[in-house]
């Protein structure tokens, strides 16, 4: 089924929690309408003129692109500002959205497969770590009269109830005996006005992460035959997952740095590198970080990293790695982040087979490197 621009956000935040984004950044949905409906979706890391051209040409109506379009506080969008390509964009009826950081962050992410293209395993968070409200559990507890248990749970379940890990429908039952007794005013779906009631009835538990506890009170309220259910909520200490940027382990054996360089070629497509130490030196621990990632660097040198993977440092962090004895890898900024696209795209039709996503022929690098 054909999807609109809310539920596309939607099956992003599935893919990459856009909570996960770093508080500087600016994802989700940037330009559109959230009722257009879409169908054509062209995946970019950057939105120029040419990938904005390639997707009018092509007849993609959705541009989902790694760093958002719409960065800076925009005083003007006119066809003779700085960034004509956003009124061209609002004009034809594009929408647009963004991942960047989240994409980052999130398990599955740019960092999780760049850590294991280099060999890390079992990765850890290098810096900035997260948690989502959605792995925050409640138990949530409803009675229920006892011909009612099943639809009742069911439309628990639909609403999101009952889901641990990779289980569903995960629910406690007990009988009991349940008393009442309506007053005035009262309509009461067993029983009678100032009658008092006892009634067999089955005491429902089932797990509810924080993001679905409205979802599953209105579909219990719903199926609910009573006008007023006893029901709570209580607060589950859980183990919560961990997110954040950047990622650091131990490979999975010693290998140089050209080895290592290596097997990032092979799954970035990188063809030049910038190097900080010697490419013979043999390393144990690696710490990966895509893109610009500031004085993140600093984390791999305190867990004890001798490799530091990244899209590009700044000539006084390149320093201070050197003189901190970190071997770096720098493969250009979107060249770290570019390989990501396939598999987004990938996620995308796998849980919408209506979406048509491709990733772009005209996104490149703006650096071209040559030889003097």
């Amino acid at each position: 089924m054909a999807v609109n621009a809310k539920q596309f956000l939607r099956l992003i935040n599935e893919i990459y929690p856009l909570q996960l984004a770093q508080s500087w950044d600016n994802v989700g949905h940037l330009i559109g309408d959230n009722d257009a409906r879409l169908g054509r979706v062209l995946l970019c890391i950057d939105l120029t003129e040419a990938v904005y051209s390639e997707a009018e040409k092509g007849g993609f109506d959705t541009i989902l692109c790694y760093h958002p379009v719409i960065w800076e506080g925009l005083k003007k969008i006119t066809m003779q500002s700085e960034k004509p390509v956003i009124y061209k964009l609002i004009r034809n009826g594009f929408n647009v959205f963004s991942i960047h950081t989240a994409c980052d962050a999130a398990h599955g992410g740019v960092n999780d497969k760049l850590a294991e293209a280099a060999g890390i395993e079992k990765p850890e968070i290098l810096s900035d770590p997260a948690e989502l409200d959605s792995d925050k559990l409640w138990k949530f507890t409803v009675f229920v009269p006892k011909d009612y248990a099943g639809s009742v749970a069911e439309a628990a379940f639909q609403a999101g109830a009952g889901k641990i890990g990779n289980y569903d429908c995960c629910s406690f039952s007990a009988e009991g005996r349940g008393t009442f007794r309506p007053l005035s005013g009262a309509n009461p779906a067993i029983g009678s006005v100032d009658s008092f009631e006892q009634v067999f009835e089955i005491r429902l538990e089932a797990a509810v992460p924080e993001n679905k506890r409205g979802d599953v009170l209105e579909a219990v309220l719903k199926a609910h035959p009573y006008e007023m259910p006893a029901y709570d909520f209580v607060s589950m200490e859980t183990l919560q997952t961990k997110y954040g940027l950047g990622r650091y382990g131990t490979l999975t054996e010693p290998a140089t740095v050209e080895q290592v360089a290596k097997r990032i070629k092979h799954i970035t497509g990188a063809e030049v590198f910038g190097l900080i130490g010697e490419k013979k030196r043999k390393v144990e621990k690696a710490a990966v970080c895509a893109g610009s990632c500031g004085n993140i660097f600093s984390s791999a040198v305190r867990t004890g990293c001798q490799l530091y993977i990244t899209g590009e440092m700044k000539h006084h962090e390149a320093l201070k790695a050197q003189e901190a004895g970190l071997s770096c890898i720098c493969l250009s900024h979107s060249v770290s982040e570019r390989f990501i696209l396939t598999s987004l795209a990938e996620k995308l039709t796998e849980l919408n087979k209506d979406i048509i996503a491709e990733v772009s022929k005209e996104d490149k690098d703006p650096f071209s490197w040559t030889m003097l």
